[in-house]
C-alpha cells in the first residue's frame, strides 16, 4: 500500500512542478530535416509526414511550384571572410536575400550584420549558441531566440524578428510549437549541398552544378557564407537563373505571395 501510495504522489509531484509538462506533451523526437532533391526543375519534396507537420506549424521550406521564385537564404553561424563578397554580388545584381545569424556572429562581426540590413536584407534567428534544441529545456529555447532578437535590434535597428532555422536542421513538433509560440516561421529549405564544411570545397564549378541541378519554382535555397566556392559561384548563379527566368524574392514577399494563395 506504501509503494502505492509512493507512485501516485510521484505522478502528482511531477504534473503539479513540472512546468513544461505541456509541451513535453507533443512529440519530441528530433527530426533531422531532409528530402528528395529536386531535379529537372521538379521541386524538392519532404513526404507526406513533414509536409503535414510543417503546415501544422505554418513552417516552409519551398513555395508555389508554379511561380518561377527563388528564396536566397544563408546561414552566418561564424564569419570565414566571405560574406562581404556575397553581400557585393547581392547589391550589384539587385537581390534580396535573409541571413540566419547566431549570437557569435552578431558579437564578432556587427559591422556586416549593421550592412546587411543597411542593403535591405533581413536577419533572421539560427539561434544564440547554436544548440540541438531538443536537447534543451522550453525556458532556454525561448532565451536562445530572444538574445539574438535583441542583440540584432540593439546593432541594427531591426526591431521585428519573423523568421526562424533550427540549428543544425534539427527541430521537433514540440520545437515548432516553441517557436511559433515566439512568434516565429520555421524557415527550413528545399535546395542545400554540402557547403559548410571549408576542408572540403571542391570548387566554384561544383557549386555551381550543385545549385543549377536542383533548383526548381519556388526554392528556398540554402547556403553558408563560410563557403568560398559559394562566394565565387553566386554572381554567375544568380545571372543564370535569371536568363533562366526566376526571380528573387524576399522571405516577406514570399509570405505575402503564399498568403495570398490561399
Amino acid at each position: 500500500m506504501r509503494k502505492v501510495f509512493a507512485t501516485l504522489f510521484a505522478v502528482f509531484l511531477f504534473f503539479s512542478v513540472c512546468p513544461e509538462r505541456d509541451a513535453f506533451a507533443i512529440s519530441n523526437a528530433p527530426i533531422n530535416w531532409g528530402f528528395n532533391k529536386g531535379k529537372n526543375g521538379q521541386q524538392a519534396d519532404a513526404g507526406a509526414a513533414y509536409n503535414a507537420l510543417l503546415q501544422k506549424y505554418g513552417g516552409i521550406y519551398k513555395g508555389n511550384p508554379n511561380d518561377k521564385y527563388v528564396y536566397l537564404t544563408f546561414d552566418n553561424g561564424y564569419e570565414n571572410g566571405y560574406t562581404p563578397k556575397i553581400l557585393d554580388v547581392l547589391k550589384k545584381e539587385k537581390v534580396p536575400a535573409i541571413f540566419f545569424v547566431t549570437g557569435h556572429y552578431l558579437k564578432s562581426h556587427p559591422d556586416l550584420v549593421k550592412r546587411m540590413v543597411k542593403e535591405g536584407h533581413i536577419i533572421g534567428n539560427h539561434s544564440w549558441g547554436h544548440p540541438d534544441m531538443t536537447q534543451i529545456s522550453d525556458a532556454q529555447v525561448r532565451e536562445e531566440l530572444e538574445k539574438v532578437k535583441a542583440e540584432t535590434a540593439r546593432l541594427t535597428g531591426q526591431k521585428e524578428m519573423k523568421y526562424l532555422r533550427p540549428p543544425r536542421g534539427i527541430l521537433s513538433e514540440r520545437t515548432l510549437k516553441l517557436g511559433n509560440e515566439e512568434g516565429y516561421t520555421h524557415v527550413l529549405w528545399s535546395l542545400a549541398y554540402l557547403d559548410w564544411d571549408v576542408n572540403r570545397q571542391r570548387g566554384t564549378q561544383f557549386a555551381y552544378d550543385s545549385i543549377m541541378s536542383q533548383i526548381h519554382p519556388g526554392a528556398i535555397i540554402l547556403l553558408h557564407t563560410v563557403s568560398k566556392d559559394n562566394a565565387n559561384a553566386l554572381e554567375r548563379v544568380i545571372k543564370d537563373l535569371k536568363k533562366q527566368g526566376y526571380k528573387f524574392k524576399s522571405m516577406d514577399e514570399f509570405m505575402k505571395t503564399e498568403k495570398l494563395k490561399k
